[in-house]
Parts: C-alpha cells; sequence; structure tokens
C-alpha cells in the first residue's frame, strides 16, 4: 500500500508526478471542467486508485460509463496505443488493466440492488426540500414528525406519510392548540405534492429494506475498497430528488460515523457529480448546513469530491474548503466565462513558469490544471498535468454484463426483495378502527339509553308509579366525535417524554 495516488504527469515534459497523498484525501477535492474535457476519465482513476489503497467509494453515474470499473480494460480496446504512449510520456511503467469490485445500485431498482431510506429517516428538512414546500408547509410537515416521533409511530415509506397527514388534517384543532396553526391547506398541499412524487415513479424509493451504511464501506479480502455506484441515468430526470438523495447519504454518514481524527486514508470516498443540482434554488438554510456537514465530516473519516463543470456552480464558503483540486479546461466564450475562469485561477498558488488563467482555458481532453495538499496541508503548486489512463474499461458494461456483476452481488438476497411490516398506516387504520367500535357502542348506548327513556316516562303516565332512570341513563357513552377527541388529547399528554433526536440536516441519530 502507498500513501499517495499518483493522478498523472506534470513540469516539463509531464514528468513530475502529480500525487494526491492518501492522509489528506478527506480534505475533499473538485473536478471541474467544460462537458467533454475529460472529468469522467479522472473520476474513474481516482476511483480505481483509492479502491487499490482499501478506500471504499461512492459515486453517482450519471452518463453510464462509469459502470466500466467492473471490467478490467484491455489491449483490444480502441484507446490502447493512445493509452499506451500516455503512460510512457508521463512515466508510468505499464498499464496494469484491472477490474474492480463494483456494487450496482439503483433507487428505481432497475440497473441495481434498490437503494432505500424510510421516511423517518429522511426526516422533515430534506423532505421539505424535495417537496419543494413553503415554510407554513414545512411547519406542518415537523408537526407530523413530531407527532409520529413522540407517539412511536414509525414512517417507513409514503403511505405511513400520508396516512399520518390525514390524521393530522382530522385532528387539527388540537394539534395547533399544542404545536400552532395546522391548517387544511397546508395538509392538501403536502399531499399533493406526495402525489406527485408517487406518479414520478419515485414511492418505492421510502420502505424497508432500508440501507445499511456499513455496505457502503466494505472492503474485500484482496484489500481493496468497494466500489458503490449508483446508478443515475434516470435518476438525473428527477434533479431534486437525485440532489436530496445524495444530501441524505451525505447526512446519514455525518450522523452515524464516528470520530476518527486525522486517519492515514479516509473510511470512505464520496463523489458528488453534477454539483451544481445540490446548491442549484436550494435556501440559504439548506445551503449553511452542507457547508457544516463538508466542515465537520472530514473528521469522521469522509472525503467529499464536488464534480461539476465550473467552480462557480459551488458556493464559495464550500469551495474555500476543497484542498484536492483537478481542473479541466473551463472556455470563455462570454464575458460571464472569462470572469469565471479569471475568478477560478485566482483560487491556485501560482507557479512562476505559465499564468494559470491561462493554462485552465488552453489544456486539451485529458489534461489539466491540478493542485494537491502537501506537508501540513499546504495547497501545492499549480501545475499542469496529463492525467493517467484508466485501469478499467472507459465506457459503459452491455446490460448483459451489468446483470452478471449483480448476480454475483452478496447483497441481492437482502435489498431486492421489499419488505412491508406493521407501521404508521396500520396503527392509524387500527386506532380508527377501535374509534368507529366504541361510537357503534355509544350509538347503541344511546339508543338503549332512549327506549329506557321512553319506556320510564310511559309507566309513569299509566301506573303513577316512578321507574328508575339509573337503567335509562346507564348506558350513556361518547359520541364518535368525542371519542375521537379524547383519543386525541390522551395521546398528545400521555407521551413518555422520549423524543427522538435528529441530526443537522434532520436525519435520526440511530440507536438513541
Amino acid at each position: 500500500m502507498a500513501d499517495r495516488i499518483f493522478v498523472g504527469g506534470g513540469g516539463e515534459g509531464y514528468k513530475t508526478p502529480q500525487e494526491l497523498t492518501l492522509k489528506y484525501a478527506n480534505r475533499h477535492g473538485m473536478i471541474a471542467g467544460a462537458t467533454g474535457t475529460g472529468k469522467t476519465v479522472t473520476l474513474q482513476i481516482l476511483a480505481e486508485a483509492f479502491s487499490r489503497e482499501g478506500v471504499p467509494v461512492f459515486l453517482s453515474d450519471v452518463k453510464g460509463d462509469l459502470s466500466g470499473l467492473a471490467i478490467a480494460g484491455s489491449e483490444i480496446d480502441g484507446p490502447h496505443a493512445a493509452f499506451q504512449e500516455r503512460a510512457e510520456t508521463i512515466g508510468l511503467a505499464a498499464l496494469d488493466y484491472q477490474a474492480y469490485p463494483v456494487v450496482f445500485w439503483d433507487i428505481f431498482g432497475k440497473s441495481g440492488h434498490p437503494v432505500r431510506s424510510t421516511v423517518a429517516d429522511m426526516g422533515p428538512l430534506l423532505l421539505s426540500q424535495l417537496l419543494e414546500l413553503t415554510e407554513a408547509q414545512e411547519g406542518v410537515l415537523n408537526i407530523a414528525f413530531r407527532v409520529a416521533d413522540e407517539q412511536g409511530l414509525p414512517l417507513l415509506d409514503l403511505e405511513d406519510l400520508q396516512a399520518l397527514l390525514v390524521w393530522v388534517g382530522q385532528n387539527r384543532a388540537t394539534l395547533s392548540l399544542q404545536y400552532g396553526n395546522v391548517s387544511t391547506a397546508s395538509v392538501g398541499a403536502i399531499q399533493r405534492a406526495l402525489l406527485t412524487l408517487e406518479n414520478q415513479g419515485i414511492k418505492d424509493m421510502f420502505g424497508e429494506p432500508a440501507l445499511a451504511l456499513e455496505d457502503f464501506m466494505q472492503i474485500g479480502a484482496d484489500g481493496r475498497g468497494q466500489v458503490n455506484i449508483l446508478a443515475a441515468d434516470k435518476l438525473m430526470n428527477a434533479p431534486r430528488l437525485y440532489a436530496t438523495f445524495l444530501l441524505w447519504l451525505l447526512s446519514e454518514l455525518f450522523e452515524d460515523l464516528p470520530e476518527v481524527g486525522d486517519p492515514d486514508k479516509p473510511k470512505l470516498v464520496f463523489f458528488f457529480d453534477e454539483a451544481h443540482l445540490l446548491f442549484d434554488d436550494a435556501p440559504k438554510a439548506l445551503v449553511d448546513k452542507v457547508e457544516q456537514v463538508a466542515r465537520l465530516i472530514r473528521s469522521k473519516g469522509v472525503g467529499i469530491y464536488f464534480v461539476s463543470q465550473n467552480p462557480a456552480d459551488i458556493p464559495e464558503d464550500i469551495l474555500g474548503q476543497l484542498g484536492n483540486r483537478v481542473q479541466h479546461a473551463l472556455r470563455a466564450y462570454t464575458a460571464k466565462d472569462r470572469k469565471n475562469l479569471k475568478l477560478a485561477a485566482e483560487t491556485y498558488r501560482d507557479n512562476p513558469r505559465f499564468e494559470t488563467v491561462d493554462a485552465i482555458r488552453d489544456v486539451g481532453v485529458g489534461e489539466a490544471v491540478t493542485s494537491f495538499l502537501q506537508k501540513k496541508g499546504v495547497p501545492g503548486i499549480v501545475e499542469q498535468t496529463l492525467i493517467r489512463p484508466p485501469s478499467s474499461r472507459m465506457g459503459p458494461l452491455t446490460d448483459a454484463e451489468r446483470k452478471e456483476v449483480m448476480a454475483q452481488s452478496v447483497y441481492g438476497p437482502k435489498y431486492d426483495i421489499r419488505l412491508d411490516r406493521n407501521s404508521a398506516a396500520e396503527m392509524l387504520a387500527k386506532r380508527a378502527e377501535e374509534a368507529a367500535t366504541e361510537a357503534e357502542k355509544a350509538e347503541a348506548a344511546e339508543e338503549e339509553a332512549s327506549v329506557a327513556e321512553r319506556e320510564y316516562k310511559t309507566a309513569r303516565r299509566y301506573s303513577g308509579s316512578k321507574v328508575s332512570r339509573s337503567s335509562a341513563r346507564r348506558g350513556h357513552s361518547k359520541s364518535f366525535g368525542q371519542a375521537m377527541g379524547d383519543m386525541v388529547v390522551d395521546e398528545l399528554t400521555g407521551t413518555t417524554g422520549k423524543r427522538l433526536v435528529r441530526g443537522i440536516l434532520g436525519s435520526l441519530f440511530k440507536g438513541r
């Protein structure tokens, strides 16, 4: 095992190794550049290198090209001759073609094992972002989650949340007194947003078995880290879902992993492709929380690498935390492009041999301007770098090859079959049934009391003797509405005082 990752050759004749130090790999990083300049190959060779060094990797495959990590490259591949020439140029002794231990995942369960979250784990903050709720609607959703947490109502899937919102709407008067205004308009708006989400085919994302993070962080018997690839080609049609899902994963990692300080290498490297989707139209409160997670998660041994077309897509406070950078070419066709190019160049430590702004504009495909953290975490001098060739196939797998990889995975038996255990929807249905039964008894008792009252009056009229009223009033009970109202009050006032704890992005702390 090495302590550095060879990224490519730089300097005069591209003979100076440009390396990412594993010890500083959890200080986060960035891969940026215009379309077609080589970002995908850079992501591929970094994923390969981390895996070889025993670091598990998570990445999203937006175009399907990264699935080639599961198959070894070969000398019969089209680009082999060019790869061989590049390897010789940068001083790479030989092209070691190999496949990597890949596991495919897919929210839709088609191109990989289903990856799910429960509604409770997702939490109200991220769910509000996904549903594009207003502030008032988000407040109602928070009330719903609060009641579910306090009453032990498991929110596992969308059906549970929809049933809970019906209950909240029916009991809004009582809930409003304790938690604040609950309007039927807000409840209705949330229900419509959930229906839209369901119509997009995303219903199966919520449920069980939920993803266990330890299944992302496996190291094989050969010492290589598992490469987790999320199929995102279809997911990109719902960009807000894509961003929210990856934020949830980041939140889960942050809340669940223990502090490890500064390890010799990361526990996991997380590549966030199409990073601009995370920040587009995101409220400042959410961006602030993402910044906080990015700042603190490195102490959990997790490195985050944002992949985007332009560094300007990433908020400045987050960009300032990205110490390892691979900048492919940026084009300057407009005044805005030129401004962004200049801003990107100003973030690097100058190299006296060239102007950084010119280098970023002029580097060719497969080349980049790089800067990696050096000793004591000091940014390295910017360098023009020829990126090394990949060891795995450059290009997508066929459907047959993907199915073969999935068939060999150990996670199929665990995740491929959906579970449906007793949860909030069933529990609320049972409560409604019990209330209905009590209401029926109340109606029967009232009818019995009415008959007894009539008999009492009739008997007194004709016999002159008194008939006891106790039998006439013995069966008097509460109406259905009263029964339901009392049930709500009992539930809200009879809690154990135990409240579930939620983290920065709203997800649950496990086992608390």
